[in-house]
């Protein structure tokens, strides 16, 4: 008996010991996401198709339709994602810069409340989508393929270019100089 009692105390001791080296209740999708490596792809002008329609609530509470009529950054990110945090700096320097660019975010897997905190803490300037049912509308053109992904989007309201993974302003800058030249 006291042999049995003993061995079930040391597989309980054993079960809240290796339970609590976990990783604090982090959440599937923060395990489970796809990380880019910053490659980007450019469609050209005459390949391109048309953007799906991005409206609806956002992370501020407000509602936001885009008009499609100019070129277009959105960004999928969240808060959780290291690279996404690291790279929020850049697109509202970004959105400064090209006053006559829409950036948009697209908030996915993420919890409001922390992404708002976040998001308040930066003052970021532009709209963030919390529906993430908004990428599916990409799938037949280029889909989020990891967390970040931005998706460029002509004046003329197509997609015309990637990025899976973090952005850099030099690149991001390239594709918005690029697109506004045509």
């Amino acid at each position: 008996m006291i042999r049995n009692s003993r061995r079930l105390f040391l597989v309980v001791v054993s079960a809240f010991v290796l339970t609590s080296c976990g990783n604090g209740g982090a959440s599937t999708a923060q395990e489970s996401y796809i990380s880019g490596n910053g490659a980007v792809t450019f469609i050209s002008a005459a390949d391109r198709q048309l953007a799906p329609k991005l409206s609806g609530d956002t992370l501020y509470g407000t509602k936001f339709d885009f008009a499609g009529d100019k070129i277009a950054v959105v960004n999928v990110w969240a808060s959780w994602c290291s690279p996404c945090r690291a790279e929020i700096p850049a697109f509202i320097a970004l959105s400064e810069k090209y006053s006559d660019v829409q950036f948009m975010g697209i908030l996915t897997r993420d919890n409001l409340a922390n992404a708002e905190v976040f998001a308040r803490q930066l003052a970021v300037p532009y709209p963030n989508f919390i529906d993430d049912s908004l990428l599916l509308g990409f799938r037949n053109t280029l889909p989020a393929n990891a967390i970040p992904t931005t998706v460029v989007i002509d004046k003329q309201g197509r997609v015309a270019a990637r990025i899976s993974g973090p952005a850099t302003v030099a690149g991001l800058s390239n594709l918005i100089e690029r697109l506004t030249a045509e």
